[in-house]
Order: structure tokens, then C-alpha cells, then sequence
């Protein structure tokens, strides 16, 4: 489908991105995968595309302007690799980096940012709890202060990234109940009273980090404290904002992904003396698979659009989460029925997205969580 608001801009980096992942990613990701990890380099390469860098000052690394398109496009073009714990082994970063550079200390900023951008190292965002995942405003690991030193005590989980970052954005409680509790802190890996386990034995993203993180009266410097006390909910609230369009975007990757494996196998298989494309019951689902990506595409270029004239439309995106990821659970499915018995084997593209695409209505905000924000927002 035409896209009305792509420019040659747009087009240049989109092409850029598809043939990196067709040429150094979509050869290796199942190796990785059964490996359970993905080579460090991969970090830097990606990172010197700068897709970490936007809306961040050059000075720190970044790339000194936004543009939620090629956010989006470059989320589409890694997932339509297949394996989705490839994107998430990089995506730690995605979503903790911007609050590092609007709310840590200067000299943090001159000190991580470049590494993290450059992919030189990893940051990750602790917010999930073992109590607890959607429910951030009941939150139980806690700071407490102690002269020029805040001391840190509590444990997250789910944690992307978690066993590979050097650096971590903690949100912990230092007041009362509830959201105005809470504040955020800035964490190096190798601070005394930090560990990590492995979160082994997923369903997905077998190449990417998942860990649980224990602070065990961890001591950080006052200064590591990012924005101001009781405003750390809030202060990344634009986060999960951007998280979710990254989310919905990866998706459509994902949906894209499906569409192809199904064309390219429906027009080479034969069965009872014709190609599989030439029966009707397999043509009516390649149409339902093309039209809910139509969906999908035309509601994200809309978002993306608002976001770029400075509006952050909370309620549209909401709906476009949940329903992006039903799209996709109904893609993997009917993409699976096509390829038959070659697709539930290990080694391509739908089986891995198969068995992936749960994880996409859970992070980020579950489907039922995005339901409700989404009703809210309409006023209801």
C-alpha cells in the first residue's frame, strides 16, 4: 500500500536496513538462536546505522533530531528477520536510553551515552517486579536516603537485556503509595549489592537476555538520582509511549514476515494436481492476512504522523497495540496452516514467529492493561 507520507529520506533508510538484516542478520538469526545469544558486534553494527540516537543531542552521540518514521521503519524492517529475540537482544537500550539523556546527571550523560548509542554497551529499563508487572503504581523495592547516598533495595524481573547491561534505570520507591512515590535511579552493573540471574527455558527470544535483577542494599550517589524526587513514574510515562509504536511496528514486521512465507510456499506447492495458491480456501486467507496488515500499516503511519506534529495520541496507540497483536496471532496461525508440517519445523521464519508473537501482547503493556488505558483515554 502507497504510503503518502514516505519521502526519499525515508525510502534511503528503509532500503538501508532491509538489505543489513537480508545480508547479516536473516543468514545467522536461527544459528543464534539455537546458540542462544548474538555476536556483541552486531551492537556495534547496528549501532552505527545511529537508530539509538534519535531525539538525542549529537553531542552525546545522538543524532540531534526525531522522526517517528524512521523509528518505526527501522522496528518493521529488523523483525521481518523472523526472530524476534534478535531485536530484543538490542532493544534494551531502546527503551532506557532516552531517560538517561533527558533526566541523569551531565556527567552521566557524557560518560554512558556515546557507549550505549554506539553499541558499544548495553542499558536496560527495571521496572517489572516479581509481585507484580502492569501494576508499576504498587512497585516494592525501595530507596531509602542516607547523607549523599541513596540506598537501593528490592529486585525486577523480565528484565531485557538484563545480563548483558552495563547500566540500568531502577524506578524504586522514596515516598508514600501510589505513583508520586516513586523515583529513578541510574545503576552501573558493577555496583556493590547488584546481581543477576538468567531467566532460561522461554517460549521465545531464545538469543536475547532476560534476567532478574537483586539490589541488596545497593549505594548509589545522590546525583543518581534522575529528575526529581516522586516524579519518576511520570517522567517516563513518553517512554511506554514510544515503546508501544516500536511494538506495534515490530509487529507489522512480523505480520509481513507471514504474508511472504505463505505467497512464495503457496505458489511453489502442489497439491491435488495444482498449486496450493490456485485453491480458494488458501487464496481467502492470504487476503485476510494482506488486509489486517493494511489495517495495521495505515493506523501506524497515522500515529506516527501525530507524533511528528507533537501530539502523543495515548488512546489511538492503545487500540492499534492490541489489536496489531491479534492481527499478528491470526497471521502466525493461518501463515502456519499454509506451510503445513515445513513450517512447524525449527529453522524459518513462521515457526519462530509462531511461537513468538505472544510475547508482543504481554511487553509493552498487556492487551488487557491497553484495552483499559485505551477507554480511559477516550474519557470513559
Amino acid at each position: 500500500m502507497k504510503n503518502p507520507f514516505e519521502t526519499s529520506e525515508h525510502r534511503a533508510f528503509r532500503d538501508t536496513i532491509r538489505a543489513f538484516v537480508e545480508t547479516e542478520i536473516q543468514p545467522y538469526c536461527d544459528d543464534w538462536d539455537e546458540a542462544g545469544t548474538v555476536p556483541w558486534e552486531l551492537h556495534q553494527k547496528i549501532g552505527a546505522f545511529g537508530v539509538w540516537g534519535f531525539g538525542i543531542d549529537e553531542k552525546y552521540g545522538g543524532l540531534g533530531f526525531d522522526d517517528c518514521f524512521l523509528r518505526v521503519a527501522y522496528s518493521e524492517e529488523m523483525a521481518r528477520c523472523g526472530a524476534g529475540g534478535v531485536t530484543a537482544a538490542l532493544a534494551g537500550r531502546t527503551i532506557s536510553v532516552e531517560p538517561i539523556a533527558r533526566l541523569a546527571d551531565e556527567e552521566i550523560r557524557q560518560r554512558v551515552l556515546p557507549e550505549i548509542l554506539s553499541g558499544r554497551k548495553g542499558s536496560s529499563l527495571g521496572v517489572t517486579e516479581p509481585g507484580g508487572g502492569s501494576d508499576v503504581a504498587n512497585l516494592k523495592t525501595t530507596a531509602r536516603r542516607d547523607g549523599n547516598h541513596w540506598v537501593i533495595n528490592g529486585s525486577k524481573t523480565f528484565i531485557t537485556g538484563g545480563m548483558t547491561s552495563d547500566y540500568f534505570v531502577i524506578p524504586a520507591r522514596t515516598g508514600g503509595a501510589g505513583l508520586e512515590g516513586i523515583s529513578l535511579f541510574f545503576v552501573e552493573a558493577d555496583t556493590p549489592g547488584f546481581s543477576r540471574t538468567a531467566l532460561t527455558r522461554k517460549m521465545g527470544w531464545w538469543c536475547s537476555d532476560q534476567a532478574t535483577l537483586f539490589l541488596d542494599e545497593v549505594r548509589v550517589p545522590a546525583s543518581n538520582m534522575m529528575g526529581e524526587e516522586g516524579t519518576g513514574f511520570l517522567a517516563i510515562m513518553n517512554n511506554f509511549n514510544m515503546e508501544r509504536i516500536n511494538l506495534i511496528a515490530g509487529v507489522l514486521g512480523m505480520m509481513k514476515a507471514c504474508l511472504e512465507d505463505s505467497i512464495a510456499w503457496a505458489q511453489e506447492r502442489e497439491t491435488f494436481g495444482k498449486k496450493l495458491i490456485r485453491h480458494q480456501v488458501i487464496r481467502h486467507k492470504i487476503a485476510e492476512m494482506s488486509a489486517r496488515i493494511d489495517a495495521v500499516e495505515a493506523t501506524l503511519r497515522m500515529i506516527c504522523w501525530q507524533v511528528n506534529q507533537g501530539d502523543m495520541p495515548v488512546a489511538e496507540l492503545s487500540k492499534a497495540k492490541f489489536f496489531a497483536t491479534k492481527a499478528c496471532e491470526y497471521c502466525a496461525s493461518e501463515a502456519m496452516q499454509i506451510l503445513g508440517g515445513a513450517g512447524y519445523l525449527r529453522g524459518n521464519r513462521v515457526e519462530r514467529i509462531y511461537r513468538e508473537v505472544k510475547v508482543m501482547a504481554i511487553g509493552g503493556g498487556s492487551e488487557e492493561i491497553m484495552r483499559d488505558l485505551a477507554v480511559r483515554q477516550m474519557g470513559l
